[in-house]
Formats: structure tokens, sequence, C-alpha cells
């Protein structure tokens, strides 16, 4: 049984695909997630797999199993993820159309042959879905290129094919682009609706809405102006608590009270306290933490009244931390608690179920029992049955009449005596500290002198786990032994040893990784000469570490979508992680701080690069919103302008991690080769004419790759005349998909008491009213000073050559601002677009100014270009206007501003915002 008991009406499954809500302990909230892989329970391929050609046979070879083809490995699954409906009369599940994952339901009795499609994408598979409580809806998510901008979508299974289409209508109940929805709960005592989180206001923070499933209605239940990461309802669908990380990565769980918020708990940067959900008694929570001086996560009943706190347990070995209470969906009641050690444990507090589980245990002895999907009665269930050599087996089991009923067998064309047991092990690290690990050798060969490929986690923050894994398998079937270390900062295992990993990326965090390799390579498991490592995100990250820092160790790598540069990292967390920003800044290290920047740029391999000696295959997904692409173009540069050879391969329809089984498919087929060229390994020879295509499309030539240059500002621009005193007034549309909403805003320039320009910019927003003043410089035009008010937000920071500081307060919290900025700022506040219309426009100018970036607290550089000239009429009359481009590096966040020649006035502003366009004019 995996950690989630999964209800048919609870998409637990869904909620870690969108990574949201966010829990108490935020840095496991996977920055660096693991690469998208087919899933432990997928089912057999889709399509035929390609006849093997004789494989390339490594010394070892003989005794080997036959080459299990990559397509039964690594292929869309024939069926996966099914649930059944709450009421127990149908079964909904995943199946490809045209090798695409999509949308399929029949009746419990029907035969899955005899199902009928619901969804049909092309593009990408489906990632996660869900019934609705009443079973009238399934609801799913899906994004675009792996942009991880997800919207939400909700297909009625009884409708018959829509009008010239095979499958139902679905309809897109949040039509948002550029924006990150959450699930955030499904309400019990309302089935139509979906609490949900946008970030279409501002991209760091998502507003609480109420969703209905049935219109697509939205309706505002709490504007997040007060930082909050996630939420929790009770039983009785009532808003109880909040979760809020502060300014020094604390995070505080918050009453909500009628008037507002109360503080109840309080836990450091360094520890975990998590709510999970409210008790049946309606009064207290449970928690999942390691809050004091305990070390491994428990479960405890909190009284956000009276803040008290009562054990209901923790790991009875003391070993590990505490997986997830598995609670029952009807009534609430604790049912069991998992533990993940070298294997899962399980402790039963509901009789019924524990005897039940045992007959299945006495059914299917030495396996891992999920309990999986289960109708809202909690009489029928869907369970999976899996081990390390049992990709699963999926069971409809009726707890009233004891029957098991068969349903289908994942990845049924593997011949499971063919595949290689993962069996955990435990070796010293450079500093005496145990490291568990797992070890999974490959079949019919005596374990000596074994080429090794080592397999490092995503996440950091994540860990392996014991069970069927496809690319252990995968590379265990080619000959070789696998190595997946939990190295310190891996979670489970208590926060010493969590925390044990902070600012310790790519030196003991990475000796956690070469001494697992020392560690075989003393047992003569493994061959010295012949070792690579493997890994995606943090793992790829890992990978990069370990040919650049320990060049002797590896003879090869395959980097998948791998940070190169930890600085250039963290500077690009998407703006909807702000949550969680100054925690990686104190696990990782604060580039703002001049020793950590320091720290930083001596643990990322691409300053290292001159020490790299062994081949690289770098993979990459060009709309990865974690790793930007930027970190692997970097480091395929750094290699290609040495004149070393280095592989890359880049998907122009994937994000972090590859989801379309063509392009995984593609990028597996040239690990495999890669491998074997270097540790000496077998390999399937060619694969499906898709497959052989698709790798040719997205190999990438080293020689063509270029990074945007970095744009480098040469001093503040010289105004071409001064400023003078005027008020103007704008209004204009902000469009966020479908929907249009009017503002207004005023600009007002005058004489300051003291000297310069006193500039005021008033916008009348759908959200309320923003406030941006400041003092600007006379004839120079640079900003002195400035102040923001919105609602309970205010800021007010004072720049001196190229030093701000001041301070931002939110709802009563004051953050400090110290910020050394490396030159004076230009256009940057209230009236910007009027100090850039004095400047010398002309056909061809262009300029680099530096602002101010108010959400990291650190100069960002534009550059502003004349990309034209044309009349343009708005309400304020007809003008010839210079058109100016303000962009970011590499052409982002775009706005277009059209000067009038004659004033230098800003006559029309468009600007690209996440999710629309907002769009203003000159009225007087």
């Amino acid at each position: 049984m995996s950690h989630h008991l999964r209800l048919a009406s609870r998409p637990a499954s869904l909620v870690a695909s969108l990574f949201a809500p966010l829990c108490a302990s935020l840095f496991a909230l996977f920055v660096l997630g693991a690469v998208a892989a087919a899933p432990a329970g997928a089912q057999g391929a889709a399509a035929q797999p390609a006849a093997a050609r004789q494989p390339r046979q490594p010394h070892h070879a003989a005794g080997l199993p036959p080459l299990i083809d990559r397509e039964l490995l690594f292929g869309a699954p024939e069926i996966a993820g099914a649930q059944l409906s709450p009421d127990g009369r149908f079964v909904a599940f995943l199946r490809p159309i045209k090798g695409t994952l999509n949308i399929w339901v029949k009746t419990v009795a029907q035969k899955f042959d005899e199902a009928r499609p619901l969804s049909a994408d092309t593009t990408r598979p489906i990632p996660a879905f869900f019934w609705t409580r009443d079973g009238k809806y399934i609801v799913y998510v899906k994004d675009k290129g792996g942009d991880e901008n997800f919207n939400i979508y909700a297909v009625d299974p009884a409708a018959p094919p829509a009008a010239g289409s095979t499958v139902p209508e679905a309809r897109d109940l949040t039509k948002l682009t550029g924006v990150a929805v959450q699930i955030v709960a499904l309400p019990r005592n309302d089935p139509d609706a979906l609490y949900i989180g946008l970030n279409d206001r501002d991209k760091a923070w998502h507003d609480l809405y109420k969703l209905s499933i049935s219109t697509g209605q939205r309706t505002l239940v709490r504007q997040n102006t007060e930082r909050i990461a996630a939420w929790t309802f009770d039983r009785a669908d009532a808003l109880r608590l909040a979760v809020r990380v502060t300014d020094n990565g604390s995070t505080e769980i918050l009453r909500v009270d009628p008037g507002g918020f109360t503080v109840v708990q309080t836990a450091s940067v360094f520890e975990t306290s998590q709510p999970v959900a409210f008790h049946p008694d309606g009064k207290r929570a449970y928690l999942m933490t390691n809050k004091g001086d305990a070390d491994l996560i428990r479960l405890v009943l909190f009284d956000p009244a009276t803040k008290g706190e009562e054990l209901v347990e923790q790991d009875p070995k003391g070993r590990v931390d505490l997986g997830e209470p598995v609670l029952s969906d009807r009534t609430g009641a604790l049912i069991a608690t998992a533990y993940e050690d070298d294997r899962t444990r399980r402790y039963w507090k509901d009789a019924a179920f524990a005897a039940d589980y045992r007959i299945l245990e006495r059914r299917f002895p030495g396996k891992e029992i999920d309990l999986g999907s289960i109708t809202a009665d909690e009489q029928l269930l869907l369970i999976s049955v899996s081990s390390d050599v049992e990709p699963g087996e999926r069971w409809l089991f009726d707890r009233r009449t004891k029957g098991l009923s068969f349903q289908y067998r994942a990845r049924p064309r593997i011949v499971r005596t063919q595949l290689a047991t993962m069996r955990a092990i435990r070796y010293p690290s450079s500093d005496g500290l145990e490291v568990a690990a797992y070890l999974t050798l490959p079949l019919g060969v005596t374990p000596k002198a074994l080429p090794l490929v080592v397999f490092p986690h995503g996440g950091p923050w994540a860990r392996d786990t014991w069970g069927y894994r496809s690319f252990p398998q995968f590379l265990a079937n080619r000959g070789y032994a696998v190595l997946q270390p939990n190295f310190r900062a891996s979670t489970g295992y208590g926060k010493k040893f969590l925390n044990a990993g902070n600012k310790r990326w790519g030196e003991t965090m990475q000796d956690d990784i070469t001494w697992g390799v020392k560690h075989l390579v003393a047992q003569g498991i493994a061959d010295p000469k012949r070792v690579a490592i493997m890994g995606g995100s943090y793992g790829g990250y890992a990978t990069l570490a370990g040919v650049a820092f320990t060049p002797d160790v590896y003879a090869a790598g395959v980097a998948i979508v791998a940070p190169s540069n930890l600085i250039t990292l963290l500077e690009t967390i998407p703006p909807y992680w702000e949550a969680v920003r100054t925690i990686f800044n104190t696990r990782m290290g604060d580039p703002r701080l001049p020793a950590d920047r320091a720290m930083l740029e001596r643990q990322s391999p691409l300053n290292s690069v001159a020490k790299i000696r062994a081949p690289l295959l770098v993979v990459q997904g060009a709309n990865d919103p974690r790793v930007n692409k930027r970190e692997s173009d970097q480091i395929v540069i750094a290699l290609r302008d040495r004149g070393f050879p280095v592989e890359y391969i880049v998907a122009p329809d994937e994000g972090h991690g590859f989801a379309r089984p063509v392009n995984n498919m593609a990028m597996n087929a040239a690990a495999e080769r890669f491998l074997a060229k270097h540790i000496g390994g077998r390999f399937q020879e060619g694969g499906t004419a898709e497959v052989v295509k698709r790798l040719a499309e997205i190999t990438v030539d080293p020689k063509t790759v270029v990074v945007a240059p970095r744009l480098v500002a040469g001093g503040t621009p010289a105004p071409a005349r001064d400023l003078a005193a005027a008020t103007y007034a704008y209004k204009g549309t902000i469009v966020m998909g479908a929907q249009s909403r009017a503002l207004e805003a005023i600009v007002t320039i005058a004489a300051h008491p003291d000297g310069g320009w006193a500039v005021t910019e008033r916008a009348l927003l759908p959200t309320g009213t923003v406030l941006d003043s400041g003092r600007l410089e006379a004839k120079t035009l640079v900003p002195l000073s400035r102040t923001i008010q919105q609602g309970p937000v205010s800021l007010s920071i004072a720049f001196s050559g190229s030093n701000a500081q001041g301070q931002m307060s939110i709802n009563g919290q004051v953050r400090p601002i110290v910020a050394e900025m490396g030159g004076r700022l230009f256009a940057d506040g209230a009236a910007a677009y009027h100090v850039l219309g004095r400047l010398p426009l002309a056909a061809g100018y262009s300029t680099t100014i530096r602002n101010f970036d108010l959400q990291t607290a650190k100069a960002s550089l534009k550059l502003v270009k004349v990309t034209g000239s044309e009349s343009v009429t708005v309400p304020a009359g007809t003008f010839d206007a210079w058109v100016v481009e303000q962009s970011d590096e590499g052409g982002a966040n775009k706005t277009t501003i059209w000067i009038a020649k004659a004033s230098g006035t800003p006559v029309r502003i468009t600007a690209a915002v996440q999710g629309g366009t907002i769009t203003t004019e000159l009225v007087k």
C-alpha cells in the first residue's frame, strides 16, 4: 500500500503532479523533482516492439537474460492508473490513443477492451485525473509542452461523443494562459465544486477560488495578500488553517479566524510541521511534525484553539520518518500509518482493515500491496500488487465477500523471470556517516568487476524506495550494476540527516555518492574503470558534479535537465515558488551574500568544466520552468569550446523531464548506446521508425548552440531633456483569457520641495488601488527613493549610488531590504515611461537600463530599443510616435511603448503579463 489511501474522490496523485498545495515542509516541494519516466505501475507497451537486433555484447554478457525491448520498459502503457467511481459501478483508466495516454471508462463488469475513450489528445499524455465525489464528472489537468501551467478540464463520462469527434466534449474550466493553476481541495458537501489556487493576479502567490465544475464559474474565497502557501479545510468544508512561510524561512501555521489569522505554531526553516487533515471531532488536526527536539517526523493531534498537542505515533523502531497517515475519507478516522524503511512498514489502527490486509498478505506474500482506489462506502477496492520484479497487478477486492477478481497486469509482455532483484545496502561516507542505498545487479552473471551506473535521485529533498523501477531494470538488463544512493539531504531519515546536506551540494552530498562507488569497487562488484553516472534534475546536477569534481571516478555521464550553475539556477526559480525562495537560499546558499555566492560558484560544475574528462550526454526540455535551458546550453558550449566531445538532446515540446513516450524512448535509446560505447554494456540497435526519426529531430549539433548574451549596463543613459510638471490620465484593460477588466491610472509629475521631481502613479485596478510614488534627481532623472502602497503591503526604499536600503511590510511583518545594485537605476517606478521619453530616441537607438526587482531584491537589466515609428490614435488624439520596446534578457517580459516624438509623452503602453496583456492609452 502506498502512503495514500487514495479514495475515488481524493486526487492524491493530482496534487503531486501539480506540486500543490505546498506542505509545511515546503522544501520538499521539489524544485528539482525526479525526471519523468514511465510510472512504476505502467502497463505493457501500446505499440508492437521493434525487433531487437543482435545487441553489442560486453565481455560479461554470457548468462544475461535476453534483451528486454525498450518499448516494453518505457513505451506508453496499455493500461495505467485505474480508478473506481465513487459508487463502484465504473472504472476509469489511462490507455494510449496513437501512442498518447488518454482517459477511458468502462463498467466494472465490462472487459477493458470494451471501454470507450473520454479524451483524445495526441500531443501530450494526460498526467492525472480523478472522479468527482458524486461521480458525475471526471476532472483532469493538462499543460502545454511541459511548461507546468496547468488548466483544469472536466468531462461527463456518460455523455455521447461530440459532433465530429470520437469523445465527449471536455470543458476547460479555467481557460488561462501562463497561469499555474493549483487544485487545493474537494469540498465534501458540494460535489460540483473544487477549491483552486490561481496566480493570475500575482505570479508569486495564488488566490483561493471556489470553482463550479458544471458552469466553470469562479468565486473568490480569499485574495492572497498574506503570502499563504497552503490551506486546510475541515470535514465540514470550513477553512480552518493556513500555512505561511516567513522571510526567515520558518513555517507558520495560522488559525483562520473571522477577523483574520492567528499564528498558532511556528517551525524553523530546519523543521517540518505539516497539517494533514482534521480529526472527526472537528476540533483537532493531524500534523506531521519534527518540531523541537524530535529528529524523526511523527504524527500528532493539534488543537488550534488551545495550541495543545498529543502524540499519536512515531516510528516504533526509531529509524525513519512517518510516511503519511492513512485516513478514511468516509469517517476521517485513522486507518493506518506507514513508514518507508528499506521496505514499507505498516501499523494498522482499524481492526477490520487490518484483517482484510492480512488476507491480502497471505494471498500475495512478499509483495507490496497498495489499497489504491476505493469506493465511497469503502467496501470495494482496486488494489495494486507489486515488487522489485513485478511491475504490478491490479485486483478488485470486495471487503464484504473477501472475493478477489483479477483486472490487468502491468507491462504484461515483460517476462518477470528476466527482471533483476533490488536490495538495500548501507556504506560509510567520507566522514563516517552511514548512507542507505539500493543496489540492483544484473541477472545471470557473477557480480564481479561489473560496469556500474550510479543513478542519484532528483530533489534533492526526496528519496529512492524499494520496488519495480524502469531505469534500474533497463540498465541491469543491459549488464550494469545500478546504485541508487539516498545521500544526505534525502528525506525520510530524520531532520539531522536532511539538514546535513545544507549548503553541501557537490561536497559531502557528492561524497555520499562517490563513497558508494568506492564501496562497490572495494567489494569487487564494480570495475573502477567502467563507472558512469546518470540522473535527472538534482541527479543531473550530481552527474555534472561527479564528472567535474571527481574526474578520476567516472568514465561517462548522462545529465538530464541538469543545473550547471547554481547561481543562475536560483535566479530562475519560477515566480509561483516565491514561498520557497528563502528556504532554497537557506538550504543551498544565498547568492546575495558574498560568502554564499563564492560557495555556490565553487559548487557549480560549469566553473570546473576544465576538469571534466569523461564524455557527456546532456538532455534538456526546452520549456523547463525549473531548470532553464540555459543551464544545459552553458555546459554544452563550455565543453564544445574546449574541443571536448559532448552530445546534446533538446526536446522542444518538453519541460522538466520527458512526458511524451516517443521523446522518452528516443532519449533512452541515445543513453543506452552512449553508455555501451563508454563503459561496455550491451544495447538494442535501432527502434521503431517513429523513435529513430524523433531522435534525429531532437539531437542538437553542439556547434549550433548559443546562449542569449547577458545584458551589460555601461552606465546610466543620459536624458536629452528634463521632465516638466504635468498630470496625465490613462485608461486601459487587463485581458486574461476570456476575461477583460478595466483600469485607470493617473501620473503626476511635480517639483519636489528638496529639489528634483516628485512623481506619483495611482492605478485603479479591479483588485484595488496601487499608489507608487518617488523622487527623481533633476536632469539625470535617476530615482532617489520609492514608496508603494497596496492594501496590507507597503514598501519604502531609498537609493544612494549603487545601494538600496529600505523595508517591506506585509500585514505588519517587516522585511528589511539591503542590496548592492551594481550601478544607478533608471526609468524605474512611477513615471518610468515618461523618463524613457526623455532619452534621445531615434531610429536604431538602443540602451541598457537597470531596474530594481522588488521580489528578488536585486538589480535587473533591461534592453530599451526603438523598433520603429508610426502614427497612433488614442483618446487624447493622434500622435507621431516612436515605437519603443523594453525587455529582459533574451527578450522576456516585453513591453511596447508608443512615445510621442514632440513631447516625449507615452501615449500607449502594451505589456505582456502572466496569463494575458495590459494595454493603457493616454486620455488627457
